[in-house]
């Protein structure tokens, strides 16, 4: 038997690019999340949810979601992360042009938020490995580069940890102009919320 669905694809808010599925039919309408992020108020913000003034009605939910667990009681906003860690990058880079962040993010994409804000309230660009993995986001390229003599980097190796515990960042920097460097590492993931009970 064929039906005709509609098909609508709705911003995550996970990682650039990344959508949710609306599908509508004639036997009701389903919505599959995928990974999502929504800020608290985003989803009465689409209007593809929504039928006139009243929510639409959605027979099944499919939800993907790593969080979906009693021990995720509480995870901070997007926006109290960033100041958190803001606040530890700018009093740590503030000491010496030698005490440097390693943000040690594990996947490739999902941190621009991060390294946007970052750049734009210290004036630091965050090194990567590659600009060209970001050539379709033309916004971020003011805020990351390649010049791994910066304070801040994201930079990657597939020994991380090793190149850390060593002193090193992930890049092989491990001084400027001679002078050793002191690095903290800072690792954005909402894995920790789930490891402690407060």
């Amino acid at each position: 038997q064929k039906e005709d669905i509609e098909v609508t694809l709705l911003p995550a808010g996970h990682c650039p690019g990344s959508v949710m599925f609306l599908f509508q039919g004639d036997n009701g309408t389903v919505l599959y999340t995928g990974d999502f992020r929504l800020a608290k108020g985003e989803a009465a913000r689409m209007e593809l949810l929504h039928s006139g003034t009243s929510v639409r009605d959605i027979q099944s939910v499919y939800l993907d979601t790593t969080f979906c667990d009693p021990k995720f009681y509480h995870i901070p906003s997007r926006e109290e992360c960033l100041n958190g860690i803001l606040e530890l990058v700018r009093s740590w880079t503030a000491l010496s042009r030698y005490h440097v962040v390693w943000l040690n993010c594990k996947a490739a994409y999902g941190y621009e938020y991060l390294f946007t804000n970052l750049s734009e309230e210290l004036g630091i660009r965050v090194h990567v490995n590659k600009l060209d993995m970001f050539k379709n986001m033309p916004e971020i390229l003011y805020h990351i580069t390649t010049d791994r003599n910066t304070q801040i980097h994201a930079c990657r190796h597939p020994r991380d940890d090793d190149y850390f515990r060593g002193n090193r960042l992930p890049c092989g920097v491990t001084s400027q102009n001679g002078t050793r460097l002191h690095i903290i590492s800072i690792k954005p993931s909402t894995m920790w919320f789930g490891e402690r009970n407060k």
